[in-house]
């Protein structure tokens, strides 16, 4: 039976993130290599909220505190990755190998770095659960929650998937400079980390993070470009060619093609 619930559990919080990174990164060289990189940003920014929960010890008995400044560490270093991102923009032109997509669709670098980001903090956030999941012994024997292992990984895909969605919305704001919602991203971060200091009453947390998981969805839906059409063109499996305006060598204003 433990075993059983290590699998189940942990398909429900992988199950997703896994298919979404064989279907749309793994086939593509720049993208895995995107994503092991902004993985390793969302490690830098636990090594240092990590560093300042040991030094400060006065407040290591207040949990909050921790989660708080992890929270503001994390959207930290999302920040200096997108700022990296830009500086080596010209270089993954050139190794792009005629691949300009990844480059010059800015939601595919944030869909891809939010994705790090959530796979590297859900494995984080769920790994020591599914250890113990294994035995021997089962939970709930001396009054603990009988469903703290299935509340652990919905809560945990909730939060991967919110980093996708946190990821093209950070981006995006900062590409517009649209501020107020850069402020809903930390926002939401910190209330959907918060929410979960209530824990075990997975009755409100549970719901409260999915709600703003499909809120953050629609929004990063919505501002990567989204709509109806677009949906069904996805879901028919066709190519759609956009057209954009770019400016050549001589500057003159021309239109050029390709299809996604």
């Amino acid at each position: 039976m433990t075993v059983a619930q290590f699998f189940g559990c942990g398909m429900i919080a992988f199950g997703p993130p896994i298919v979404m990174f064989a279907l749309t990164i793994a086939k593509d060289p720049i993208r895995t290599i995107m994503l092991v990189a902004s993985s390793f940003f969302w490690l830098l920014s636990l090594l240092f909220s990590s560093i300042l929960y040991t030094a400060v010890i006065p407040l290591q008995d207040y949990l909050a505190f921790g989660l708080v400044f992890s929270v503001l560490f994390q959207e930290l270093f999302r920040f200096l990755w997108f700022l990296l991102i830009q500086k080596a923009e010209g270089g993954l032109k050139k190794v792009s190998d005629g691949n300009i997509q990844i480059v010059e669709n800015k939601n595919i670098l944030a869909y891809v770095s939010g994705l790090g980001f959530g796979m590297i903090s859900g494995a984080f956030s769920l790994i020591n659960v599914l250890a113990d999941m294994t035995g021997p012994g089962t939970i709930g024997r001396h009054g603990d929650p009988k469903q703290f292992f299935i509340a652990s990984a919905v809560t945990s895909l909730a939060f991967i998937l919110l980093h996708v969605f946190w990821g093209i919305l950070f981006f995006n704001a900062l590409h517009r400079r649209a501020y107020l919602q850069l402020a809903y991203v930390v926002l939401c971060h910190l209330l959907a980390s918060c929410i979960t200091l209530m824990n075990p009453m997975y009755s409100v947390t549970i719901p409260t993070v999915w709600i703003l998981t499909v809120l953050s969805g629609v929004l990063a839906f919505i501002v990567a470009g989204g709509s109806h059409r677009t949906v069904m063109i996805a879901i028919k499996g066709h190519s759609r060619v956009l057209q954009v305006d770019a400016t050549d060598s001589r500057g003159t204003l021309t239109d050029a093609w390709w299809a996604m």
